[in-house]
């Protein structure tokens, strides 16, 4: 996400109406993970992140487009949280639905 790397999005081979492909293969590519290292993978990712962010201006944030349109302020939670919190949402539908 440093502004001196090359944009590959949403990832390299794959369009924007391929989602259903890029899921699979990150299905495919973690499909026998080592839980520990995962773990370990995700906190050094997230330790990562916060430190860009601590690193960025407000301006740099939220007044500069980063990919095509848009700004970085807001493809960060676009591509880290919210991913999370709409499998949350559709878990807690499905809860609802099986276990009521």
């Amino acid at each position: 996400m440093d502004s001196d790397l090359p944009v590959d999005f949403p990832e390299a081979g794959y369009k924007w109406n391929e989602l259903g492909k890029l899921a699979q293969k990150f299905y495919n590519d973690y499909e026998n993970p080592d839980f520990g290292a995962l773990c370990k993978r995700l906190d050094a990712t997230v330790c990562h992140i916060l430190d860009l962010i601590r690193r960025k201006s407000n301006h740099e944030l939220y007044a500069v487009t980063w990919s095509d349109k848009w700004i970085l302020g807001r493809m960060i939670p676009f591509n880290t949280a919210s991913p999370y919190l709409n499998v949350k949402r559709h878990i807690h539908q499905w809860k609802k639905e099986y276990f009521n």
